[in-house]
């Protein structure tokens, strides 16, 4: 499985890169989609699981921001 420091690298790259900001929003997507996934991340908001995983939130609401821009 990939760590938190995987994905969070991961998304350096994708805001780093010099491809088009539709094609770098897709990516974003994509890697939104792994983090769920691979945390588990449930589609109701769980405070108890915000306090158990704040490295992982605060990393997916930053991709989520980023992508919005």
């Amino acid at each position: 499985m990939k760590t938190i420091n995987d994905f969070h690298r991961a998304y350096e790259d994708i805001l780093r890169s010099d491809k088009p900001e539709e094609q770098k929003g897709r990516e974003y997507a994509v890697l939104m989609q792994q983090i769920e996934r691979a945390y588990q991340i449930p589609i109701i908001r769980s405070p108890k699981f915000e306090i158990e995983n704040r490295k992982v939130i605060a990393l997916y609401r930053k991709i989520s921001m980023t992508e919005s821009r």
